[in-house]
């Protein structure tokens, strides 16, 4: 259904004041009220904290059914995605809304690929931090200096430009995300390379050492890109909404995806899986778990489970079924299938599908719950997970604001507020104040 075209009302009576307002549908998900006009009408606002009943936008881009567990890329659901595509086909889709046909795919890559080299003052952009500044803060300095050094791409009127920039960031998003993990362990930075693929690419530029030759293992650079998959938009998430705010004010490309890579360090956001392999370590083996459900429980306990549970989602985290497979397999073969936080993980999700304390409060295991792990046993530090989460948004987060500058009916972000401060008072000077 065109939301255009739907010929619904909802009224809404206000002292004795009754008003209509349109109704307007998707093709799929609730309906919503368009109560833009509710101010010139009644002179009121809405009060939606979180905005967690509000839709701020129309998009085709990504949707989400909680209750469902149903998570779709331009239609298409995560999972025939992740089990039966790559990350850059999956970047094609949710950028051009089609899957790509053969040529199309290998131009896509070919264009990606050639734009992975970062210009090489930015290499001296990167002396200026801390030795120990974290991987995040570099992020954000990074993404958003790029402005600086392409100036030819950030004309967000002029489609050529956007697309240019579009197609650096994806591209070059990596690039600095491997040298913020270099720097922040004190190695050299590795050039990419082209003849390998976006995920093991990555992987070379992360963990090669000059001193010897660095051969990409096929089941990490395969975990990777379905991790990349899984990440790469998650709807009008708090991120999204950022990168679409500051967009609304015609900021440049590059400001308005750093802005999203700010707010997604927020531990809240990116920093769930972090959060979960927390848990696990502080859990630290299986006869320990009984007493850490109880204190879970407990409703004078502070602990919290971490890695179960989804804002959006209140079954099953179709996300979460991938990455358990791909989970299984990185530590099989890294050789950590007898790691100890596996264990845990393991006895955690069932007791977590058994138990009725969690089943009655729909606390499912999410993707953190499975990402963390995986991502610990191919090598990295807590400190580039969210890093990696960045990595992977990047292309949701363009898709999103190429969509929004291209809305007609986009204008800049302004929500209201209910005022609880003080009324009008005089100033009073300061010598005659008490």
């Amino acid at each position: 259904m065109d939301s255009k075209t739907n010929t619904k009302t909802a009224t809404l009576t206000v002292n004795d004041k009754t008003v209509d307002f349109p109704v307007l549908g998707g093709t799929v998900g609730p309906e919503v009220v368009d109560i833009s006009k509710l101010y010139a009408q009644t002179g009121m606002f809405t009060y939606d904290p979180g905005f967690t009943s509000t839709a701020s936008c129309e998009s085709k881009i990504t949707y989400i059914d909680g209750d469902e567990g149903i998570l779709l890329y331009r239609g298409y659901p995560i999972a025939q995605l992740a089990e039966q595509g790559d990350f850059l086909e999956t970047c094609y889709l949710l950028l051009y809304g089609e899957l790509p046909t053969p040529a199309q795919k290998a131009d896509f890559d070919d264009r990606i690929t050639r734009h992975t080299m970062v210009h090489e003052q930015m290499a001296r952009f990167f002396q200026g931090f801390r030795r120990d500044a974290h991987p995040m803060a570099v992020m954000v300095a990074s993404v958003g200096a790029l402005a600086a050094f392409y100036h030819d791409s950030t004309d967000i009127n002029d489609p050529h430009q956007r697309m240019v920039a579009s197609m650096r960031m994806i591209a070059k998003i990596p690039t600095l995300a491997a040298m913020a993990f270099k720097y922040n362990v004190g190695q050299p930075f590795v050039y990419p390379k082209n003849s390998l693929s976006y995920a093991a690419n990555f992987l070379r530029m992360c963990f090669a050492v000059p001193c010897d030759e660095y051969k990409v293992n096929p089941v990490m650079a395969e975990a990777l890109d379905k991790i990349f998959i899984l990440h790469a938009d998650h709807e009008q998430n708090a991120s999204t909404s950022t990168v679409r705010i500051a967009g609304s004010s015609g900021a440049n490309p590059f400001a308005c995806i750093a802005a999203g890579i700010a707010c997604l360090w927020g531990p809240a956001h990116g920093g769930a899986n972090e959060a979960a392999l927390q848990m696990l370590a502080e859990i630290g083996s299986v006869d320990k778990i009984p007493e850490f459900i109880a204190q879970v429980k407990d409703k004078n306990s502070t602990v919290r489970l971490m890695g179960f549970g989804h804002r959006v989602y209140k079954n099953y985290d179709p996300r979460a079924k991938i990455m358990q497979k791909m989970c299984h397999k990185v530590l099989a073969e890294t050789g950590h299938q007898n790691d100890p936080l596996l264990h845990v993980a393991m006895e955690l999700e069932k007791i977590a599908l058994s138990d009725d304390y969690f089943i009655q409060r729909k606390l499912y295991p999410n993707i953190d719950f499975y990402s963390g792990i995986t991502l610990k046993a191919m090598g990295f530090p807590t400190s580039m997970f969210t890093v990696l989460f960045a990595v992977a948004r990047t292309v949701g987060w363009i898709s999103q604001w190429s969509e929004m500058i291209q809305d007609p009916q986009q204008k800049i972000g302004r929500p209201r507020q209910l005022y609880t401060g003080a009324t009008t008072r005089d100033y009073v000077a300061i010598d005659k104040r008490k």
